[in-house]
């Protein structure tokens, strides 16, 4: 299975600089639609419900402080560990949400139940750290 490394590493290549917020929404609805298309996580870390969405903590501690980050933060990644289908639903992802901005990715997730039921009771702007489920990103995103 590949690494969250390696599918920040196959974004980041397709991308170019972006900010970290926007990676990470990025790298959640490739794993959202990997798990509705190929009915398989991309990579096995889990997303934590934090206040501005959906977020990898793994990711976060190796681009902590950074605004923008691209490719050569990931050098322990490869996008070479991912298949031609993995390659392509990422691409896939990136047609549809690679033009959006950090903050447009960033609205869309609070508006989705993934986020939202996770979060349960939290007040909007507060800190969560719960686990957002594999199975209920694929429930929710199989129904759209």
């Amino acid at each position: 299975m590949a690494t969250i490394y390696d599918v920040a590493a196959y974004i980041a290549e397709s991308v170019g600089e972006m900010s970290a917020m926007k990676l990470q929404k990025l790298m959640f609805y490739s794993q959202a639609w990997n798990l509705v298309w190929e009915e398989e996580p991309l990579f096995s870390d889990d997303f934590e419900a934090w206040a501005n969405g959906p977020v990898l903590p793994a990711l976060y501690d190796r681009h902590r402080g950074m605004f923008k980050v691209e490719k050569s933060l990931f050098k322990d990644g490869s996008s070479s560990n991912l298949s031609t289908a993995q390659k392509e639903n990422i691409d896939k992802v990136l047609g549809f949400y690679g033009e959006k901005t950090a903050q447009w990715l960033s609205n869309l997730t609070h508006q989705e139940d993934p986020w939202l039921n996770a979060r349960g009771d939290s007040p909007v702007g507060a800190y969560s750290n719960e686990t957002i489920p594999q199975s209920a990103i694929h429930e929710y995103y199989s129904s759209i």
